[in-house]
């Protein structure tokens, strides 16, 4: 899977808070499926373009 989040900027978001390498990941998982998500509600309401109320 490619990474889907930029770590310098997750890094920078969370300057006040030590990050973990595995959470990167996990964040990158989650953000994959949230785009998965808005896709198919796209798609199942016969879109091709994904639109802010789809998250």
């Amino acid at each position: 899977m490619s990474d889907l989040i930029v770590k310098a900027a997750v890094k920078d978001a969370l300057s006040d808070h030590n990050v973990s390498a595995d959470f990167y990941d996990a964040l990158n998982e989650e953000v994959a499926e949230l785009l998965d998500d808005a896709a198919k509600r796209a798609e199942a309401n016969d879109r091709k373009t994904v639109q802010p109320r789809d998250l």
